[in-house]
């Protein structure tokens, strides 16, 4: 949706942010930022043409040498206050969250939490940076390697994590020298300007940290700018194919995450009510708008009537409404995703799935507050007896339906998840080791949890998937974010001799 100028009644007008402070918008289109709980317009927001993306990107560019050269104990320290300032109010950023995405205060703080883990770890960067050196590799030449900074680093960041996927980069990025032009979803943009401010509150340099809102034009831009080094992307398989394949051929490093279709295997020795309660839990959390949420439960053997009744008694005991209020589940982002997400269900029921629990006819637990009368809900949905053809297994919701396919063996679950296109996450349940060792060995996926529905890795390992979940090699933080935001540069030294005098031109040997 977008609006024009003249619109804008009682409501704020955001900017972007460069150079250390707020830009205003000069392109003249706008974009209207909601509550989903309510429906209302909370925000018009900025969308910028490609002048003001290249001032952006010129801020960050002008920045970065002064940045590259400052000492590794200086930009340690700032990450330290930084870090500080965020566990001071965590709380401020949570209701950001939610008061422009619509998970209810509990998931939107462990959002942050998350988010504040790569921090921390970013805060050890001057181990992570330290190179290696061989002293008298050849007869009086010794070799040491660096890991430098790229330059200017741009990250695109999706409306159903606006805190915490950026900060799976811009604490590595900006940690290892570099400048940063963060373009968030114009759907959830205010995080992003609050934590530019709060990296102005802790002393970090002007331009090292810019906030560029806008759509594709905006994107255009930081994959075609020669000025920006590398593209970090989250978002759904088309676009992260698109912006892999226009980035690299703009010579750019780009990691870019895509879209998911998470398998969770409930194998016949599993304790089923842990089963069903972490069902719930992946599958609904978030209104399901996670790229590791639980979409496909696949139940082995006989006991998919006995798990799906579990679910079910589950599922219609959550309470749905405005996230700042005390509930189990929020809105949907958008009224477009509410359409899409019932749209889903009305194809999933029409194709034969048999729908056991319905959040499209208000059977769930509605908030009664008159303020949510126009949100964007959907209640959690629980369909059973999915085929493989149906498009609610094909394609990715991104809302709160779980849908229960049946087989018979082992080996048909597995044969399932890698027969999928996606390869981002998985879960097994089960009380058989032998048959969890087995099982992540043989998935074709990024990341698996045994008994862990949801297997977000910790910030010092890596994020990523496999298959049409990820475009380019390089997951997002741990060791593998480091690598990605550093070039290495090796350097072979020798301090003349004059036995090493003399002309001579054959290929140089070590000796």
């Amino acid at each position: 949706m977008t609006s024009t100028i003249d619109d804008q009644v009682e409501t704020r007008t955001l900017h972007h942010w460069a150079g250390g402070k707020p830009v205003e918008g000069t392109s003249g289109r706008f974009s209207d930022v909601t509550n989903p709980a309510t429906g209302a317009v909370t925000a018009h927001l900025p969308l910028a043409d490609a002048d003001e993306a290249a001032s952006v990107i010129a801020a960050a560019q002008a920045a970065f040498p002064g940045w590259r050269d400052t000492s590794l104990s200086r930009r340690t320290q700032i990450l330290f206050r930084f870090r500080e300032l965020l566990n001071q109010r965590a709380p401020e950023l949570a209701e950001l969250i939610t008061a422009e995405h619509g998970k209810v205060l509990s998931d939107a703080a462990g959002e942050v939490a998350r988010g504040q883990e790569v921090v921390e770890f970013a805060c050890g960067m001057p181990h992570l940076l330290k190179g290696s050196a061989t002293e008298n590799a050849s007869t009086g030449v010794d070799v040491h390697s660096v890991r430098q900074p790229l330059g200017v680093v741009g990250i695109i960041s999706p409306f159903n994590f606006p805190a915490m996927v950026p900060m799976w980069f811009f604490p590595i990025a900006v940690a290892a020298g570099n400048t940063v032009v963060l373009k968030p979803s114009e759907k959830v943009p205010s995080a992003a300007l609050w934590m530019a401010e709060l990296w102005r509150e802790a002393g970090l340099p002007d331009g090292v940290f810019n906030v560029l809102n806008g759509d594709r034009t905006a994107v255009d831009a930081l994959l075609t700018s020669p000025d920006v080094k590398s593209v970090s992307f989250v978002g759904s398989t088309p676009i992260a194919r698109y912006v892999y394949e226009t980035a690299t051929a703009h010579g750019k490093r780009v990691q870019a995450l895509g879209g998911a279709k998470n398998h969770m295997v409930v194998l016949p020795d599993a304790d089923l009510d842990l089963a069903a309660d972490q069902a719930v839990n992946a599958g609904f959390g978030s209104a399901g708008e996670r790229c590791m949420a639980v979409s496909a439960l696949v139940a082995v053997g006989d006991i998919a009537d006995t798990l799906v009744d579990k679910i079910a008694e589950r599922a219609r005991a959550l309470h749905t409404g405005d996230g700042r209020r005390s509930c189990d589940m929020g809105p949907l982002v958008t009224a477009a995703a509410r359409e899409r997400v019932t749209g889903y269900i009305d194809a999933g029921e029409t194709e034969g799935a048999t729908v056991v629990v319905d959040g499209r006819t208000g059977e769930y637990d509605a908030d009664p507050a008159p303020d949510t009368d126009g949100g964007f809900f959907v209640g959690p949905t629980l369909l059973d007896r999915v085929g493989t053809g149906m498009s609610v297994y094909t394609d990715e919701i991104f809302g709160p339906v779980l849908s229960v396919l049946r087989v018979d063996t082992y080996e048909q679950a597995v044969d399932l998840v890698n027969a999928n296109p996606y390869g981002n996450g998985t879960a097994i349940f089960t009380n058989d080791g032998g048959a969890a060792r087995r099982f992540q060995n043989e998935v074709e996926v990024g990341m698996i949890g045994v008994n862990v529905p949801v297997p977000v890795p910790m910030a010092y390992y890596s994020f990523g998937g496999w298959k049409n979940s990820l475009f380019g090699d390089t997951h997002a933080h741990g060791t593998e974010g480091v690598h990605f935001f550093t070039r290495a540069k090796v350097v072979t030294t020798r301090w003349l001799d004059p036995s090493h005098a003399g002309v001579d031109l054959g290929f140089p040997t070590n000796g």
